[in-house]
């Protein structure tokens, strides 16, 4: 066997590895599932749903990593969501060859834009990554001695409008920069606060509260200064909708991570809107070699998994998949109301991030002596690890992210908890 033969043969190993992982959902439940579980429930869902094939080599075991049932919402320290099987093998297909950085971020960017119907786009290393590449972008436009210079640049320091309310851990991309966030409470505070120092007016979509400041005020003082506007919806589908909605509404750059419910790589988000400014971001980026967004360079793999995941995103029938949540939610509710006192409810998070149907769980706290965030204690700290939320004092089951191999393991032990509290 040649060299060309061997490398052949190492390329189609991993795409058999994903076609298992396709075939485990036509599977019985792997030896683990809980007695009774019904490996087959939620067989509506996306593929990424079902249990993983089986491996020679056990590297959770190997390195003493616990895995982790996520039952709750995506989040970053818990690994973002599960990769969907073209995402997989848009990674593994892609993984063999080499590309020019430059050609491929500006291909699948295209693509992208097409996708999205927007002027340009460029897949980040995640929504914090855009925030700051977005905020470098309207410092520097394409000015070369600036984007060598950032954060370092002579003179009053750039400043970027907020909302006070807005204000969140992440606007810390803006002021890395070397801007100067100015916070703002009304359409009269900002229309006064803009300055010539002022590069960009930011927009936290989950932020926005009943009653407060609106993206369309929002929108009309930037425009009317014609000052650039970035909305950061991070986790802020579904909707599919929303991909197309806030840059219709006139932002001039939206970003959405690409690790959420899209279920692209984890390190990957979507920055898209206006091409002069998309030009301008991604010269503030890697593979360029002295701008500040150098350290967040995106591989080609998940360049190429962005594109994949977007794209079947877009694709996927968004009623049938919200349909077989709900079904499971009613799966697990009408398994744990078997118990005396138990009520449970399905609540929709109104959003506009995590917005998708959960299961609240409620008891008589005469009859099971605990509280819900003792039980979400004890579900997390055992074995398997099972992370839920607490909602207005009941228990909160995410249903979205779980493996059907899952659910009847969940259902087992909420009860086991419930009926034997520490």
């Amino acid at each position: 066997m040649n060299r060309r033969e061997i490398l052949k043969r190492l390329t189609l190993l991993p795409l058999a590895a994903t076609a298992g992982s396709i075939a485990a959902s036509a599977s019985p439940a792997p030896s683990g599932t809980a007695p009774g579980a019904d490996a087959s429930f939620g067989e509506d869902l996306p593929a990424a749903s079902v249990a993983p094939p089986s491996v020679t080599r056990d590297l959770f075991a190997e390195l003493g990593v616990r895995r982790v049932i996520n039952a709750d919402v995506t989040m970053t320290f818990l690994s973002g969501s599960l990769m969907l099987p073209e995402v997989l093998e848009a990674i593994n297909s892609t993984s063999h060859d080499f590309a020019n950085m430059f050609e491929l971020q500006d291909k699948v960017g295209a693509r992208i834009a097409e996708l999205l119907k927007v002027e340009g786009a460029m897949v980040t290393s995640g929504a914090a990554c855009a925030i700051l590449l977005s905020t470098a972008a309207c410092i520097t436009g394409t000015d070369k001695e600036k984007i060598k210079n950032i954060p370092n640049l002579p003179g009053p320091r750039p400043e970027v409008i907020m909302q006070k309310s807005h204000r969140y851990l992440f606007d810390q991309a803006v002021t890395t920069t070397g801007a100067k966030i100015v916070e703002v409470e009304s359409p009269e505070d900002m229309d006064k606060a803009i300055t010539p120092q002022t590069v960009m007016a930011l927009y936290f979509n989950a932020a926005e509260k009943p009653g407060g400041f609106k993206h369309e005020q929002f929108l009309a003082v930037a425009k009317r200064h014609n000052i650039p506007t970035l909305l950061d919806a991070a986790a802020d589908v579904p909707p599919v909708e929303n991909l197309f909605k806030y840059q219709k509404m006139g932002f001039d750059l939206v970003t959405f991570s690409g690790g959420k419910m899209i279920r692209g790589p984890q390190s990957a988000g979507l920055l898209f809107g206006r091409k002069d400014l998309i030009e301008a971001a991604k010269l503030n980026h890697s593979p360029y070699e002295a701008p500040i967004g150098r350290p967040m360079k995106v591989n080609k793999e998940e360049m190429f998994g962005m594109y994949a995941a977007l794209r079947s995103y877009l694709e996927r029938d968004h009623q049938k998949e919200w349909d077989g949540w709900t079904e499971r939610a009613k799966h697990i509710g009408s398994r744990l109301a078997l118990l005396p006192t138990i009520k449970t409810e399905i609540w929709v998070n109104p959003g506009p991030a995590n917005a998708f149907p959960n299961l609240l769980v409620d008891w008589d706290r005469q009859h099971f002596k605990t509280t819900p965030k003792d039980v979400r204690k004890a579900l997390q700290d055992g074995n398997p690890s099972i992370v839920t939320g607490v909602h207005e004092d009941r228990l909160l089951v995410g249903v979205v992210l779980l493996r059907p191999d899952q659910v009847d393991i969940v259902i087992q032990r909420i009860r086991e908890v419930l009926q034997h509290p520490v």
